[in-house]
C-alpha cells in the first residue's frame, strides 16, 4: 500500500492500485517460495484486514506515471469500512516541498484470502467505481506485519511498503529476496526516499 502505491492501481503507500490491504498469515514470512512465477502474482493466504490497516511508507517500488511528482515521504493508510470494503488515503511531500494526496476505496475481490482487491479512485479515469478486476495483490507479509510486497496480476506495479520509514541492511536483504522469489526484475524497482530512511533513488538490486 505505498502512498502512492495506491493512487491509481493503487505503501504501498495513488493510482497503481496496488497501495493495499488485508495482512497474511505466519505461513508467508519466508522470504523464498515461489522458485517459478509463470504465472499472475499469487496472493498470501491469508490477510488479516485489521492488522494490515493503519499507515504504511513506501521504501521502494516499480515506478508509475501517477507517481512522478512524488519526491518523498509516500504513504499509504488504510481503514476498514466493513467486511469487504477498506478505505484508501495516499499522500507524499511533492519536488517543490508541497503535499500531494488522494483518497479512494479497496474492495475484495477474494473473500478467500483477502489479498486480491480491486483499489478505486473517484477522480481517476477508468477506475471510479468501486468494482472492478483486481489491480492490487498483496503477495507478501511479515509474520509481525512489519512489511509487505504488493502488485498488481501481471506484475507491471510493485511496492514495497513498511509500517516504518527506514530499515537495516539485513531488512533490504531479506526485502531484495522476497520480490526476486516473486517473480520481479530488483533492477526494476526503485527506492524511495523517506525522512529518517534512505535519502537516494537507486535499483532494489543495487542496494
Amino acid at each position: 500500500m505505498g502512498v502512492s502505491t495506491m493512487r491509481g492501481c493503487a505503501v504501498g503507500l495513488a493510482t497503481a492500485a496496488a497501495a493495499v490491504l488485508l495482512a497474511a498469515g505466519p505461513a508467508q514470512a519466508e522470504p523464498m517460495g515461489q522458485a517459478e512465477f509463470p504465472g499472475a502474482l499469487a496472493p498470501v493466504a491469508d490477510l488479516d484486514v485489521e492488522r494490515y490497516a493503519g499507515t504504511w511508507y513506501q521504501l521502494a517500488a516499480v515506478p508509475q506515471p501517477f507517481n512522478l511528482d512524488c519526491a518523498r515521504d509516500t504513504r499509504a493508510t488504510y481503514g476498514v469500512r466493513d467486511s469487504t470494503n477498506v478505505s484508501v488515503s495516499n499522500s507524499c511531500t511533492t519536488w517543490t516541498g508541497g503535499t500531494s494526496g488522494i483518497e479512494g476505496n479497496a474492495r475484495v475481490n477474494d473473500p478467500v484470502t483477502n489479498a486480491q482487491l480491486h483499489v478505486s479512485f473517484p477522480s481517476v479515469p477508468f477506475q471510479s467505481g468501486p468494482e472492478g478486476p483486481t489491480n492490487y495483490v498483496v503477495t507478501y507479509i511479515a509474520d509481525d506485519y512489519s512489511w509487505a510486497l504488493v502488485g498488481d496480476p501481471a506484475r507491471t506495479s510493485g511496492f514495497v511498503l513498511s509500517r516504518t520509514p527506514a530499515v537495516d541492511d539485513s531488512g533490504w536483504t531479506q526485502i531484495r529476496q522476497v520480490v526476486e522469489s516473486r517473480g520481479y526484475n530488483s533492477c526494476l524497482l526503485l527506492t524511495s526516499p523517506t525522512t529518517g530512511g534512505r535519502d537516494n533513488i537507486q535499483p532494489l538490486c543495487t542496494v
